[in-house]
């Protein structure tokens, strides 16, 4: 008994079974949750830039008037007067109860005339005359806001001065930020679980229609396989509702075949195993009146045929399962079609000289490699041959000849099989009648099942093959009383590796 190997943790967790209601919130509410934390960092981001503006209109305009009064200071003062910020200027800057204020005027040599030396100096490269620019520095471990301004050169009231520059820090725009942040921030907090509830109720409301669906499906019968209405199912699931009904219908016509089967089988199998009853009943009466032993004897060969036609006939429903047997389909080999063919001639070598029928064998050798190989099932292959054969046997009378045949296409694209016999023939009108199952030919008083060419027509079918039904010879008008024979042929395709 061979062992299986045990399921791996990679191919369950393969197998395992997902939610498409939690596949779609998790597309859906995934984006959003990650949107949602860069939505603050943008709006921090817009908020500083909001909040220094209208501090760095302020920032510029002390910068231009403490530049003013400095100059109009400078102009009447007399060379090394050390200067003072006038008043005015001064209350502006004392004016601010939150931010520290730091200002700082150079002279032409880069001297320090007034303020604070704590300002750092900017890049005199890179900045402008007679513009007010900003820049963020730190003063004493503080972050600061500097807005500079060196006076135009021609300017003769300001010339004395070189660079003024105002330092400002940063707490009235942090806390202006801060609000900002709070009036926008706050109110996706609430918005935030709410969008995600609706998006749940608007899920569970769009799927809803599945699981209606499912609910029609769970409660039909095991027996209805009617067409599921598709005008109640979205338009999204219509195609799967399609191919459900269209499951169901190939369902219904496989289980309606099913069940004729069956039947005919039960009713083919019901002769023969009356005939065993009534030949046991038979045997036994005369067994009783200790009758002649003769006439028991014949019951009992009576026995024995009933029972070899039974056996005959399980064994031809067997080997229809197989054929019809889907998985079993698809595992295909290579194999060599003149091998199968001659094993089966010589299968039936005692079969033929008991009827005294030539059987025989035209076609290559079984190791002439130039032969291609065909892919298939050969068990069924055999079958196939096996079915032919009998049947040609079947139908031949005593002294006949049975032919079969292999025939290799010189274009290498298929392999002829061909099984003739020099019976009765099958009349045209007939050819796809003998082709269904239990079905047999009027006035040939030969016994058998009904199967072999119906099997033989589900073996062709399955290997994309094509069989033709012929007279072995055209019945001739001057000799009506000649049998024309039959003459099966198929056509197996040659793999094209091979071909």
């Amino acid at each position: 008994m061979r062992a299986f190997p045990p399921l791996s943790s990679s191919s369950s967790a393969q197998r395992e079974q997902h939610s498409l209601f939690g596949e779609i919130l998790d597309w859906m509410l995934a984006p959003l949750l990650l949107l949602w934390p860069m939505s603050v960092a943008l709006t921090w981001l817009v908020a500083q830039n909001i909040a220094a503006r209208p501090y760095d209109r302020d920032l510029a305009q002390l910068t231009r008037l403490i530049a003013r009064q400095m100059a109009a200071e400078a102009g009447p003062a007399m060379a090394g007067t050390p200067l003072r910020l006038p008043e005015s200027a001064a209350a502006l800057l004392r004016s601010d109860d939150v931010d520290r204020v730091y200002f700082q005027v150079l002279g032409s040599q880069g001297e320090l005339i007034a303020g604070d030396h704590e300002v750092p100096l900017p890049d005199l490269e890179r900045s402008a005359t007679g513009e007010v620019q900003f820049r963020d520095e730190t003063i004493q471990n503080e972050s600061v806001r500097v807005a500079s301004l060196r006076p135009a050169a021609g300017e003769t009231a300001l010339s004395p001065i070189f660079l003024v520059q105002v330092a400002e820090t940063l707490d009235k725009r942090s806390r202006l930020a801060t609000e900002i942040i709070k009036g926008v921030i706050l109110p996706q907090f609430v918005i935030l679980p709410l969008a995600v509830l609706l998006v749940w109720f608007a899920l569970a409301r769009g799927i809803a229609p599945l699981n209606q669906l499912q609910q029609r499906i769970r409660q039909r019968e095991s027996h209805d396989l009617s067409p599921i209405d598709e005008r109640d199912a979205p338009e999204e699931v219509a195609p799967l509702v399609r191919s459900i009904n269209d499951l169901l219908a190939r369902l219904d016509q496989s289980m309606g075949s099913q069940k004729h089967f069956l039947a005919d089988a039960a009713h083919q199998l019901k002769t023969p195993l009356a005939g065993l009853r009534t030949q046991a009943e038979l045997a036994q009466r005369e067994i009783d009146a200790s009758g002649d032993p003769r006439s028991v004897k014949r019951s009992l060969q009576q026995i024995a045929l009933s029972s070899q036609r039974a056996a005959h006939m399980v064994n031809q429903l067997l080997a229809m399962a197989r054929a019809e047997d889907e998985e079993q389909a698809r595992r295909q080999m290579a194999f060599n079609l003149v091998r199968l063919a001659t094993e089966v001639v010589q299968d039936f070598i005692s079969k033929s000289l008991d009827k005294r029928i030539d059987l025989g064998y035209e076609g290559p050798d079984v190791d002439d490699t130039s032969v291609p190989r065909l892919v298939g099932q050969p068990l069924l292959v055999r079958e196939l041959i096996r079915n032919l054969v009998d049947n040609a046997l079947q139908y031949t009378p005593e002294g006949g000849t049975v032919t079969v045949r292999i025939m290799p296409d010189p274009f290498g694209q298929v392999m002829v099989l061909q099984v003739e016999d020099n019976g009765p023939g099958i009349p045209e009108a007939e050819r796809e009648l003998v082709l269904q199952p239990f079905y047999r030919a009027l006035g040939t008083n030969v016994d058998g099942s009904g199967l072999g060419l119906a099997i033989v027509k589900e073996i062709v079918d399955k290997h994309s093959a094509t069989m033709n039904i012929d007279f072995a010879r055209a019945p001739s008008a001057s000799a009506p009383n000649e049998r024309p024979g039959t003459l099966f042929t198929i056509r197996f395709s040659v793999p094209e590796a091979t071909a």
